[in-house]
């Protein structure tokens, strides 16, 4: 396993409510959940678990993040959440992002609906109040969607926001690129058709075969609860989608990326 096999997510390392396969039942049966365990119990935790496949054979999505969360902890000798706001969060000026919120937040906090309007399923994300022990590399920032923007417009300058310098272009671009080929098993609903991964993103590799329009070479990712971004190069353009809907997150996403492109001329 690599440090590539883990921001590819090539690393054999799973979700457990990604498949119900014998490994992910047996993670369903530890703490990984729990927002009370330090980053150094979750590593040590998911090497005590078997993988799911052999490293670099196969596309699954995974807590690879949360290790690499951990990894940034050990190589920097500093807590995430303080590399965090040192090296990006600081420098971009995203001033409301953090790991939880005070409770003077509480009336701005957005919040799902108790039961899904769908299925009528019980919906429950953690407590934004709540300062975890477990800082995850992997989710649960909260943030709003102004912070949210300037992250993505610092993605689409190259790295760069306001004289900032995040990351290098070219380190960016590498970020951007296909790390799957042909030889990497993909089977996945997570990975569109005309889609592969790079470092950390999900990038656009056809004009055709996805069932929504888009730009080769565009990137982005998502996340659990439904919030969505995407940074098209090509078009010059990022979109922000924040949305508190587990449930509806894939007819949305799917929606809102219609409707941008076809605003377009």
């Amino acid at each position: 396993m690599t440090i590539q096999d883990l921001l590819r997510h090539t690393s054999g390392i799973t979700y457990d409510h990604t498949g119900n396969s014998l490994v992910q039942q047996l993670y369903k049966e530890t703490r990984l959940r729990s927002r009370k365990i330090s980053n150094a119990e979750h590593a040590a935790l998911v090497a005590n678990l078997p993988l799911i496949c052999q490293p670099g054979a196969e596309w699954n999505y995974s807590r690879s993040t949360d290790i690499l969360g951990r990894i940034i902890e050990v190589v920097s000798g500093k807590s995430l959440s303080t590399f965090l706001t040192e090296r990006i969060l600081a420098p971009l000026q995203m001033t409301e992002t953090a790991f939880h919120t005070g409770a003077e937040n509480t009336h701005r906090l957005t919040e799902p609906f108790a039961s899904d309007p769908w299925s009528g399923e019980k919906v429950q994300l953690f407590n934004m109040l709540e300062q975890p022990v477990m800082e995850s590399g992997g989710g649960g920032l909260v943030s709003t969607t102004m912070d949210y923007a300037r992250f993505c417009q610092m993605l689409l300058g190259g790295g760069t926001l306001d004289s900032a310098r995040i990351i290098g272009h070219k380190t960016l671009q590498l970020m951007a690129s296909d790390h799957l080929g042909p030889k990497v098993r993909v089977d996945s609903p997570m990975l569109p058709a005309g889609h592969s991964f790079g470092l950390g993103f999900a990038v656009r590799t056809h004009q055709g075969m996805a069932p929504f329009a888009g730009s080769v070479g565009q990137f982005y990712w998502s996340g659990v609860a439904g919030t969505f971004f995407w940074i098209d190069p090509k078009e010059e353009l990022f979109t922000v989608f924040m949305s508190q809907g587990p449930g509806q997150r894939e007819y949305f996403r799917t929606l809102t990326r219609s409707m941008v492109y076809a605003a377009l001329e």
